[in-house]
């Protein structure tokens, strides 16, 4: 079987649109959560994806999306774009957000969420230790996470961090028992690599290969600037950060 594992759209279409051209045939999506926010086209990021056998989960900007986390719990920015993505949601779409899972466990192999396996929605797993604290919080080999919009590698030992450019494993070039993974984000990368993050898994051997992929940035900028939403959320993008 083969999966594309994408996080973090963040409404921009641009390279939501990108990703899944590049990713080409899959058997099936998995979305680690928040389609919406910060950018300027959540509902086209929600419908891009539905086509796909999809797996999805809810993050913390959808959450607040569809009234069900307070904007107290954002920095202006990010609460001027939930404001905004509150009103620009199709019924439609609020209720396809509703119905997402916090946790998902496919094929008994992979736990999927967006923080942490810990705490599903809220926690940013980025070091080692957390990593090593979020194991027992889960009893598959691996799980997949999102939130960070870093990709992330981490294993039962303790190794592992930040994932450079396109990159392969597998249990000849890196045996393992159980990982913790974090595919990087699509919508807004932030380890200063503008390019869209996402992976590829095939689950028979098992290979494991985060991606990046250009897109036209200038682009999805200008749709953010014309919805009339923070200019530093246009800004970032092309810095990665």
């Amino acid at each position: 079987m083969r999966i594309g594992v994408i996080s973090d759209l963040h409404a921009n279409y641009v390279a939501t649109e990108a990703v899944l051209d590049a990713m080409g045939p899959v058997d099936m999506v998995w979305c680690l959560g928040d389609l919406v926010g910060y950018g300027a086209e959540p509902n086209e990021c929600i419908q891009a994806v539905q086509p796909f056998q999809l797996r999805g989960l809810r993050g913390n900007h959808d959450l607040a999306a569809i009234g069900q986390a307070p904007l107290s719990l954002f920095n202006k920015d990010a609460a001027a774009a939930v404001a905004w993505t509150k009103d620009a949601l199709t019924p439609e779409n609020r209720t396809f957000l509703e119905g997402l899972p916090e946790r998902r466990v496919e094929s008994g192999k992979f736990t999927l969420v967006h923080g942490s396996p810990r705490e599903p929605v809220w926690e940013y797993l980025l070091e080692p230790q957390q990593a090593l604290e979020n194991f027992p919080f889960f009893e598959t080999p691996l799980c997949m996470v999102g939130h960070t919009h870093i990709p992330l590698l981490f294993d039962e030992h303790g190794e592992g961090g930040v994932v450079r450019d396109d990159f392969v494993v597998t249990h000849r070039n890196r045996p393992f028992q159980r990982l913790i993974i974090n595919p990087g984000s699509v919508g807004q990368p932030r380890d200063r690599n503008p390019k869209a993050a996402y992976m590829i898994i095939e689950t028979f051997p098992l290979r494991l290969e985060w991606r990046r992929v250009a897109y036209n940035i200038a682009k999805a900028q200008r749709r953010i600037l014309q919805a009339g939403l923070p200019s530093s959320l246009a800004d970032r993008l092309s810095q990665g950060v």
